[in-house]
């Protein structure tokens, strides 16, 4: 099938590319001139695993390309995936869909003949409809039909997500969309995954539902954290306690610092606004980001009890900066609220982080950014794992202790046991356990 992916961002270049891998003819479309160069030159303009031999593979046999011009790509196509941002809306917290529709806008004056248009971009309930009325309003005569079709993919481990997902979710009003998206994922039939087809509005609260659901579950273990250290409880043994119990599962009780990233923060407030504004609030949901903004900030105290409370004139190395490993985004990472904390107490920070210092040099300030680990922790009155990367997983201590001016480990990731950490000499703090 012919495929048109207005947008390279995350969910568009990696959603083009494993088209593209799946037989599927895939033009991406951007309008930054810069970021279109840049990947017919054969570069990748973030960093995902995989990400760069896929692309390559499929430029290599003609089954994926990259223009700034829409009107071939978009005429020629059997469905047009719309895949640009959708940040959170400066004020109110609302999804700015601003990208979203001027896309729908310019689809609508270029197709011929039916054509599925696809939203993958991550939209409030309502919009398919107002995309629906955008392009009849400028083409009363467009054959075409408007489908919703949200992402589950996981930084890091997008291609794995994107070609073994759990299920495909589809959302239609009408039905001669169904063979085309049925082609599009033929593939997977083979895996026997799930197709979920389901009205348009259903789909669209899909993804925030999933998403707001797992940010709720990082936040509930969090919570279970602070109340296992005030008891004398272990966090870890509690998560798996209670995720073996089939009805609650292991997955997302991994307590720590708190969520950051590309759709937790932005998806469970935009859903909040959307309860509210159909008056069916959603409470859980509000409490938990209230939660766990308070929570990310709160992690530098933390840091400062290891040092009795006192930061002024300490220099605090910090292990991780990107939300997650194995991915270089930023956007909403706790660090970006611990290091402003530290500093605000009067430390010095210096920090390393393996594809993350690039994109941090632009949002954090007065930040001294090291080459690895151990020169992040040269002269350091405390060690402060933020990201489990897995190179941080098996540290030499002994280099650390005599790299650093005292040796002091925070892991606000639980990756080492403490008995292993403090048999080295070190003073060691985690989260949720003695």
């Amino acid at each position: 099938m012919r495929v048109a992916m207005i947008g390279t961002g995350y969910v568009g270049l990696v959603s083009g590319a494993c088209f593209a891998d799946f037989g599927h003819d895939v033009v991406c479309i951007d309008k930054d001139p810069s970021k279109i160069e840049r990947l017919n030159a054969g570069g990748i303009p973030i960093y995902e695993p995989g990400l760069d031999v896929l692309v390559a593979n499929n430029v290599k046999a003609g089954r994926l390309s990259f223009t700034i011009e829409a009107a071939e790509a978009v005429k020629g196509a059997d469905a047009v995936f719309i895949a640009v941002g959708t940040p959170s809306r400066r004020g109110d917290g609302h999804a700015d869909l601003s990208y979203v529709y001027a896309a729908a806008e310019e689809i609508a004056g270029l197709i011929e003949g039916f054509t599925v248009i696809v939203t993958k971009s991550t939209v409030p309930v309502g919009t398919g409809d107002e995309i629906e009325k955008i392009i009849k309003a400028k083409r009363p005569d467009a054959q075409f039909a408007v489908v919703s079709n949200p992402e589950f993919l996981r930084e890091g481990a997008a291609i794995e997500d994107f070609k073994h997902p759990d299920r495909v979710v589809v959302g239609l009003e009408d039905e001669r969309a169904r063979p085309v998206m049925a082609e599009l994922y033929r593939p997977l039939f083979l895996n026997e995954t799930p197709m979920v087809f389901t009205g348009r509005r259903t789909s669209e609260l899909i993804k925030y539902a999933a998403n707001a659901f797992l940010a709720m579950k990082i936040t509930f273990i969090n919570e279970m954290a602070d109340l296992c250290e005030a008891v004398g409880a272990d966090v870890q043994q509690v998560a798996k306690g209670i995720g073996l119990d089939k009805r609650i599962g292991g997955k997302f009780l991994n307590a720590g610092p708190g969520y950051g990233g590309s759709c937790f923060p932005k998806d469970t407030l935009a859903l909040v606004k959307t309860a509210q504004d159909y008056g069916a609030p959603t409470r859980l949901i509000e409490t938990t980001v209230q939660v766990n903004d308070a929570r990310k900030k709160a992690m530098a105290g933390k840091v400062a009890a290891s040092l009795s409370n006192d930061l002024a004139g300490k220099t605090v190395g910090v292990l991780g900066l990107t939300f997650k490993p194995n991915t270089d985004d930023m956007r909403d990472a706790p660090a970006l609220d611990i290091i402003p904390a530290l500093q605000a107490q009067g430390a010095t920070v210096q920090a390393y982080d393996p594809e993350g210092a690039h994109e941090a040099q632009h949002m954090l300030k007065d930040v001294a950014f090291k080459t690895d680990a151990y020169d992040a922790a040269q002269g350091a009155d405390v060690l402060v794992i933020i990201t489990e990367w897995d190179q941080f997983r098996a540290l030499d201590f002994d280099r650390l202790k005599g790299a650093m001016k005292t040796p002091v480990l925070v892991d606000l990731r639980n990756i080492y046991k403490p008995e292993d950490v403090t048999s080295k000499g070190f003073k060691y703090a985690s989260i949720g356990r003695k």
